[in-house]
């Protein structure tokens, strides 16, 4: 029985590239830019001494830049998760750190692996442009996901603020200073360009569709309703929070109501492959006697089509509208 190490080295590299990104965009932009920081970004940037005008201007340059380079044909696929993960690198930057780490992940494999140069040379643009791909994504879902789990208390926290009687520009002032973030640069951002003449419905609207979240559309609709026919903004926000809430109590719910149905999904999907490079690892001579077989291709094409349409078809099982 032999035993090929060449598969651990390849998911070694892969690790090794993700953890790379994370650590030189932390490197570059420092500790604040993790969505765990105890203080949000716009007011460690204040606290060290940077002018409100400029902490405005660099939020709101790296909260568009990625909006702007969706006409990029290969940028495009990783515009609309890099706008909501909010990554300050520029795409420009975020290409040459694919180059980067395909140069990184081709040193590693020509170092440790015997693998031929053609093949070197696939894998590692796949694991240089993967790798930040998947980064990307996963710090989208993450910010995406405490955003919406931050939101019902940002927004109890200006009824509270209101029911003492602060203006609504203090409110959110309040807001930015309490909420950490992604929450808390997102609506200290909207507090600055209020201040400086902004309406602040149409600042909420703009960050409801960069996000493309609901509550904050709901959020944005509310305040310009009020804006423009009057009405207790406080209650109108209190219900607004209760629904907010009511709402991610659902989604909880079905996410674990269709939880055993997805991991079947991820498993059926999954298990097959993972069984394909066992055998391979174990028996890499498993398949020689039937791979110069003419039904042999087709044979493979036709898994592979089955796995793909498995993929789609327990995504759209678990896919429940709310």
């Amino acid at each position: 029985m032999s035993f090929d190490p060449a598969i651990f080295i390849y998911g070694l590299i892969f690790v090794g590239v993700l953890l790379a990104v994370q650590g030189l965009y932390l490197v570059v932009f420092g500790k604040s830019i993790s969505l765990n920081s105890k203080v949000n970004r716009r007011l460690e940037m204040l606290e060290k001494g940077v002018a409100r005008e400029q902490v405005l201007e660099q939020l709101r340059k790296e909260m568009s830049q990625h909006m702007k380079s969706r006409s990029i044909p290969f940028y495009s696929m990783l515009a609309d998760k890099a706008q909501k993960a909010n990554i300050a690198f520029t795409p420009a930057q975020l290409v040459m750190i694919m180059g980067g780490m395909t140069v990184f992940a081709f040193v590693g494999l020509t170092l440790l692996t015997e693998a031929g140069l053609v093949i070197r040379l696939v894998v590692s643009v796949v694991m240089g442009v993967g790798g930040v791909f998947v980064w990307v994504n996963n710090t989208a879902n993450k910010r995406m996901a405490m955003l919406e789990e931050q939101l019902p208390e940002a927004v109890e926290l200006m009824v509270r603020s209101l029911r003492v009687g602060h203006p609504f520009s203090s409110a959110l002032n309040v807001v930015a200073k309490e909420i950490k973030d992604p929450l808390g640069s997102e609506m200290g951002v909207i507090s600055d360009e209020a201040a400086y003449g902004r309406d602040v419905g149409e600042a909420l609207k703009a960050m409801a569709e960069r996000l493309d979240n609901q509550d904050m559309r709901f959020l944005a609709v509310a305040v310009t309703i009020q804006q423009t026919s009057g009405g207790n903004l406080a209650e109108i926000l209190h219900g607004l929070a209760q629904v907010i809430r009511s709402r991610f109590r659902l989604f909880r719910r079905v996410k674990a109501i269709t939880s055993e149905a997805r991991f079947s999904g991820m498993f059926l999907s999954g298990f097959p492959i993972l069984v394909l490079i066992g055998m391979n690892v174990v028996r890499p001579d498993y398949y020689d006697e039937v791979s110069e077989t003419a039904i042999f291709i087709p044979a493979c094409l036709v898994v592979a089509a089955f796995l793909i349409a498995n993929i789609f078809v327990m995504r759209a099982l678990v896919n429940i509208k709310v």
